[in-house]
């Protein structure tokens, strides 16, 4: 199986957890969702058909985090349509704009491994990647959040069941892990968060899991129920 590896990052991201109202708090690192988005802006599908050509039944994704994960907050400025209308000035009643708080990821450095089940599909994002192409613009979770990328490999791998120990690359979700199947490193810090793993083509959630991950970036050590080997050496598991 060839798994495909791309690097992408930006100044700024958000990830909006779902959960989240008035002031919106970001996710440490994009969900499947968004990852599919990500190569739907570059493989150059509709705003919707991304899901369908990127599914879970099709598509395989795993991410790393390549720089530890910083969380900064800042106000956005957002048009006041309260009470359905809008106005250029200030008046007794009603301002034009209102200020929202929001959670962002600074600096944001993610890489991306996948694997798709169409050879077509896999080989035109190969070579979109390899030429620093792109159909629409890649962004981190917002429009104004531009983000680069870079082209890294494709891996022969190999998938794996031997329910040892074993060296994980990628955040791993709970339902992957084997009973007691986390060993804790006294270096490292360990982070969860649930979030939605599966969507459909209608864009509702088909299921949510707790993802574990080292916020600096670092391995974690554990026993999964499968994960896949990549050629270069590095253990992974996908969403």
């Amino acid at each position: 199986m060839k798994v495909l590896v791309f690097d992408v990052w930006g100044d700024y991201g958000h990830f909006r957890k779902f959960y989240t109202t008035s002031s919106p708090l970001t996710f440490s690192f994009p969900p499947p969702s968004t990852i599919a988005g990500i190569l739907g802006a570059i493989y150059g599908t509709g705003k919707d058909e991304y899901l369908k050509v990127f599914l879970h039944d099709k598509c395989k994704i795993a991410l790393k985090i390549m720089t530890p994960v910083k969380k900064v907050r800042m106000g956005i400025n957002l048009i006041n349509t309260k009470g359905d209308y809008w106005t250029l000035y200030s008046n007794k009643y009603h301002e034009p704009r209102t200020q929202i708080r929001t959670e962002f990821l600074k600096d944001p450095y993610f890489r991306i491994y996948l694997t798709h089940e169409n050879e077509e599909v896999f080989k035109a994002l190969a070579s979109l990647l390899k030429e620093h192409k792109s159909t629409y613009t890649v962004s981190l979770g917002l429009s104004e959040l531009l983000a680069d990328f870079k082209y890294v490999g494709e891996y022969d791998s190999e998938a794996k069941s031997d329910n040892g120990l074993v060296e994980l690359q990628t955040p791993v979700t709970e339902s992957k892990l084997l009973q007691e199947g986390l060993e804790i490193e006294s270096a490292k810090k360990y982070f969860k968060e649930k979030m939605p793993i599966k969507m459909n083509s209608e864009r509702v959630i088909e299921k949510y899991d707790d993802v574990i991950f080292e916020p600096d970036g670092k391995t974690i050590k554990a026993k999964v129920k499968n994960y896949c080997k990549l050629e270069n050496g590095e253990n992974i598991t996908f969403f």
